[in-house]
Order: structure tokens, then sequence, then C-alpha cells
């Protein structure tokens, strides 16, 4: 059995403050196997929304595993958008924005980046996905052990979620998400669209499942601002989101999913 919390889009700068306190308690009074942030920990990349997110970050139980979203770089500096777009995500976490990989007690977690400083279209919040960042993180997941829950993190979903409030339009990530699947990955967890969502990908053996997490910011997109709890055994996944009524974290939905056999 396992156990993964993830947020997403926590926005400091626009928090929804008595959601991310909440937030924090929870984790605190069952402490998971791991808490995954899947990037957007600020609203703009300002110093101080990056101070406040690196306090609600280390006072989270061990281990903490955080990637960058679009909305961590500093909005409103050109030029460090252009050369030094993730100086301040990774100053205030203590995690590179790439090639990040941590091992737990039957798990495996590696991020990728979507998230670019600046890219050739007008629209910078909308995700790339590098080949050979692909490839590397693959491999590395399908080199892991093949009873471990093989987790892949990063901010933009690869695939659109029909019905989403907004998308991700990442270039070539369909691409990407079929090498995941095809490399033997469980779970490609997510957030941007700040909406919940599980659904398989939909090539090979379909037990590779794309996982969208919610908010905890006061930018909602019809969705009541949360957080997921994945639950694991060898035999199934259990994904839950949690809504947050104004007074406490209740279960919103969940999903359960078969995994593939280990081989």
């Amino acid at each position: 059995m396992g156990r993964i919390v993830q947020f997403s889009d926590v926005h400091f700068g626009a928090e929804n403050k008595p959601a991310v306190a909440a937030a924090l308690a929870f984790c605190h009074a069952e402490p998971p196997d791991l808490i995954l942030i899947t990037g957007d920990i600020t609203q703009q990349g300002f110093k101080g929304e990056f101070e406040a997110a690196a306090h609600w970050i280390k006072a989270m139980p061990e281990p903490v595993f955080v990637t960058v979203g679009n909305h961590d770089v500093p909005y409103w500096s050109l030029i460090d958008r252009v050369f030094h777009p993730w100086r301040r995500f990774e100053a205030a976490t203590g995690h590179p924005a790439h090639d990040h990989q941590f091992t737990g007690d039957g798990f495996m977690v590696r991020g990728v980046t979507t998230a670019r400083g600046w890219q050739a279209r007008l629209n910078w919040s909308k995700g790339v996905i590098d080949l050979e960042q692909t490839a590397r993180a693959a491999e590395a997941l399908a080199a892991s052990d093949p009873s471990h829950l093989r987790v892949l993190a990063c901010h933009h979903p690869l695939i659109e979620m029909i019905g989403a409030p907004m998308t991700g339009e990442v270039k070539r990530g369909d691409r990407a998400a079929h090498i995941f699947a095809e490399a033997g990955v469980d779970l490609i967890m997510t957030g941007h669209v700040h909406v919940p969502f599980a659904l398989p990908i939909g090539v090979g053996d379909h037990r590779c499942y794309a996982i969208g997490c919610g908010t905890l910011s006061v930018r909602e997109r019809g969705a009541a601002p949360g957080f997921n709890v994945v639950n694991w055994d060898k035999d199934d996944i259990t994904v839950t989101a949690l809504g947050w009524t104004g007074a406490a974290f209740e279960a919103q939905r969940s999903w359960s999913l078969s995994r593939r056999a280990p081989g």
C-alpha cells in the first residue's frame, strides 16, 4: 500500500488562505508517503510569493516533490524570463526545475518541465515538452522496480481533457504521453486546468492514466478548491478528489483504476 497527496496551482499571491492552512493540517494529521506539488506555486513569480510558498512547503512533512508551472516565472522581467526563468523557483523550493527524481518505498516519481519562460507563440502559458527530456524520464521510470508505482509529474496535462475549462496545448504532448505509456508509467500527474480528472491514455494496455489536480487558489474554474489523494496496492489505484466546503475538505469524486501486472 502507498499514498501520495497531490497539490497543484496554489498560486501564492492569490491563494485561498483557509484552504491552504487546512491542507497543511491535513498532511500533518496523517503524513503520506509523498507530497507532490505539480506547479504554479506562485501567481506572478514575485519574490514575496515565492517566500510564502517556500514557508508553506517547508512546513509540510517530508518527503515533498515540487515541479514548476508557467506561473513560476518572473512574469514582469523579460530578461529573467528568457535567461533565468527558474532561478527564483529553485532558490525558494530547493528543487531542480529539470530532471527531478525521487524513489520511495514502492514508488518512483520523475519530473519533466512543460512550462517555459518564453516561447515562439503569443500565449506563453501553454505547454511545451522536450522529447529528449521525455526519453530520459521514460528510461529512468522503465528501469525502476516493476512492482513500483511509476509516476511522471509535470504541470500541463499532456493530453486534453474534454470539457476542461482551459487547455494546456502542450507541443508534442500526445507523443510524450505515448512514450510514457509504452515505458510502463502508471500515472501522469498534472495541474494547470484547476479541475480534477482521471482518464486512461488511449495507447497500449490502457493502464497509463492522466491525473489532473484542482487548485488551492481563489482562481476557481467551476470546481471547489481542492487536491488529490492517491492510494494504491499491487492491483488497484484509487484517486480521490477532495474539495473545500469552507470549513473542511470532503471527498468530491473518486476513481478506481486497474494496475498492469508487473512485467
